[in-house]
């Protein structure tokens, strides 16, 4: 009967319980396992299944820019990062807190890896993410008002655990998009983290946004209570380069 029972799991899409019973019947002291722990055995492992499965569904919604994860975070003393803070954010209690965070620094300094990295983080504890550039997400915004569909969008992105901006404040914006982009800040505002990434000071964000009351509204909800983690150093992609080509030397 040890066939069909497997068959009959597959079916019912348990495949996790499939596979541990499989795997018990190339087990030689299977048969001295008691009735219970054999079903706890193909419980843990349907358990452990469907979360992994679920976590590769939340990564690959999250389309990440780099594959990365904190513990492969370069803490050398010269890129700024502060132990205690890159410690306190991995835990994702800023996320359950409903804080924003705000990573600036030079490009090469490594922001997008290490927003990537953190989203990684917030992935693996269950959250759901979304990583995006602020010209794709002002695009994105921009398409879905034209197709009538600007609405849900933005509701889309309301129920975002974690939403990931990428290259804040690389071009001023027009008012249409400053006018989109207060609704996605307002609607996660005290409800949901969002994580921002720029090599523009904070302090120079408000001429970037363009309108004085749109940019005082706009900063206000992400910048207070904000962690703030500025990276500094070498651009890690010449230290990428000359590695590499030391080694081919």
């Amino acid at each position: 009967m040890r066939h069909p029972n497997i068959d009959r799991l597959r079916q019912m899409r348990l495949y996790g319980m499939a596979k541990a019973l499989e795997e018990l019947d190339h087990q030689p002291d299977a048969a001295s396992l008691s009735f219970d722990d054999r079903l706890a055995l193909l419980i843990e492992r349907e358990a452990e299944e469907r979360a992994n499965a679920a976590l590769a569904g939340r990564l690959r919604r999250a389309k990440f820019r780099q594959q990365a994860c904190l513990e492969d975070l370069d803490m050398n003393p010269a890129r700024g990062l502060d132990r205690g803070v890159v410690r306190e954010l991995a835990t994702c209690r800023w996320i359950r807190e409903h804080r924003p965070v705000v990573v600036v620094g030079a490009t090469g300094t490594g922001k997008t890896w290490l927003v990537c990295a953190l989203g990684h983080q917030a992935a693996r504890e269950g959250y759901s993410v979304q990583y995006t550039r602020l010209t794709r997400l002002l695009d994105g915004l921009a398409t879905a008002r034209v197709e009538g569909k600007l609405a849900r969008e933005l509701r889309r992105l309301a129920r975002l655990d974690l939403l990931i901006i990428d290259d804040w404040g690389m071009t001023e914006l027009t008012a249409a998009q400053r006018l989109d982009l207060m609704e996605v800040i307002d609607d996660r505002h005290d409800r949901r983290a969002t994580l921002l990434a720029s090599q523009i000071p904070v302090d120079r964000w408000h001429a970037v946004i363009g309108d004085q009351t749109y940019a005082d509204a706009i900063l206000d909800r992400l910048v207070h209570n904000a962690h703030r983690l500025e990276l500094t150093g070498e651009s890690m992609r010449k230290r990428a380069a000359a590695k590499a080509s030391e080694e081919a030397a």
